[in-house]
């Protein structure tokens, strides 16, 4: 009998696939359980038609990003700072301070946990990336000048 699975079910498939299973284990098993349902027609468009508005959800969230990525290309982020002698930073400058950077200077919204950057404890330029979409990435300049 054919089946599409509700659920991730380990050693039988994941959800949304469409497996063979044996008449005995999807009756007593599998429905009872609500973890998979009989694969008619109209159960196969629904599935389709699922992952195709998956599948256009996440191209437009890669085109989003690729485009937010085109915006940040080459720019550069300044960020002052207290500093100590040789240019030695009071603290340090985390992916936080460059994001809220990144928000007053250029009005973009883009979340600390994907900027990537050493603990800058030093005045000068850095490069950070920034990871907009698994696939999409783009780096930025972070020039750290000494507050007056």
């Amino acid at each position: 009998m054919k089946v599409i699975l509700l659920a991730d079910i380990k050693g039988v498939g994941k959800k949304g696939e469409v497996i063979n299973a044996s008449d005995g284990y999807a009756r007593n098993f599998l429905f009872p359980r609500k973890l998979a349902q009989e694969a008619t027609d109209a159960n196969l468009t629904v599935l389709n038609n699922k992952k195709e508005a998956e599948r256009k959800k996440k191209t437009a969230e890669i085109e989003a990003a690729q485009k937010q990525a085109e915006e940040l290309k080459g720019k550069t982020v300044k960020i002052m700072a207290k500093s100590g002698e040789n240019g030695r930073l009071f603290g340090a400058i985390t992916s936080k301070d460059i994001a809220d950077a990144l928000k007053v200077q250029y009005k973009l919204d883009i979340d600390k946990k994907k900027i990537v950057v050493e603990t800058i404890k030093l005045l000068g330029t850095y490069e950070a990336e920034i990871k907009l979409y698994p696939e999409v990435s783009t780096k930025v300049n972070v020039l750290i000048a000494e507050q007056k």
